[in-house]
């Protein structure tokens, strides 16, 4: 028997991968769930689980008092928002805009739907779509604490932890963008080391056990970092940038010997020397953070 209430509902816009997920966390904890998608056929899946299939984007928003959009970014999630007719049927009602953008486009979207009379709040999904539905999945929200609260135990049924940033509506975005940067720039950073590795006749599966031992050490790198940036202190005892730039350069010289692209590792080297030239030789790696934030 499901915990909601009969009058429990929820639609979702956006059938890719993510959104076909979340709705189907949706269904499995018993919420009586609409679904829609620009391109038809997405949602067969789903109906025959039990979701109403919505003929237009009016008629899926109109369905539900709450409404979840997840769709490639915020170009697409105003194309189907902002039409007159669709933007008159979500007035009154709660639009959670899932879709992964930038701080400031949710914030320009906040202050549209303000003046329209819609409720909103930003998120974003930080795991994967395998997650969703699990206590694996993790959720970030922002934008007016009551209306979180009021909407929480639906959203809950995504599984997971979901975690209420602030009521400044740009804070999930902010978050979402600082952590992608340390995901794609690792995965950028391993697909060069592999391509390095394999110049050198080392196997992908050979680094592998060695890659994940760097990767376990950064854990409490992150939080000694994190102390140092709020605090403006940057000790460099033990590893200071000169040291960081002359590995940096090791990594470059090998890689143009093999013709591999250096650029991500020239760039690194690059923000290394100019903390350098500024008089943070002798301070740590993080001073570079401090340095980039100097307008």
């Amino acid at each position: 028997m499901s915990m909601y209430s009969e009058q429990s509902a929820v639609t979702v816009l956006g059938l890719g991968p993510m959104g076909r997920s979340l709705a189907g966390a949706f269904l499995d904890a018993g919420l009586r769930t609409t679904v829609w998608n620009r391109t038809p056929g997405r949602d067969h899946e789903l109906v025959d689980r039990g979701a109403l299939g919505a003929r237009s984007v009016e008629e899926a928003v109109s369905a539900s008092a709450l409404i979840v959009v997840c769709v490639v970014d915020y170009d697409a999630s105003d194309a189907i928002l902002r039409p007159e007719g669709v933007t008159a049927a979500l007035t009154g009602r709660t639009v959670v805009n899932l879709t992964a953008d930038t701080p400031g486009r949710a914030r320009d979207t906040a202050e549209w739907a303000a003046t329209h009379g819609i409720r909103y709040l930003d998120g974003a999904i930080m795991t994967p779509t395998p997650t969703i539905g699990t206590p694996a999945a993790v959720f970030i929200h922002s934008g007016p604490e009551e209306l979180y609260r009021e909407h929480q135990s639906l959203l809950d049924a995504l599984g997971g932890t979901h975690t209420h940033l602030g009521a400044e509506i740009g804070r999930a975005a902010a978050y979402d963008i600082a952590l992608l940067d340390i995901f794609w720039t690792a995965m950028a950073g391993y697909a060069h080391a592999l391509a390095v590795a394999r110049a050198e006749g080392i196997t992908a599966r050979e680094l592998a056990p060695f890659a994940k031992g760097i990767g376990a050490i950064l854990p409490p790198i992150f939080e000694g970092a994190a102390e140092e940036m709020d605090r403006g202190s940057f000790s460099g005892e033990g590893n200071p940038i000169t040291s960081a730039v002359s590995s940096m350069a090791h990594i470059v010289h090998t890689s143009e010997a093999h013709g591999i692209d250096a650029g991500v590792m020239r760039a690194a080297e690059g923000m290394a020397r100019r903390a350098i030239g500024r008089g943070h030789g002798a301070d740590g790696f993080t001073r570079i953070a401090e340095v980039l934030g100097r307008r």
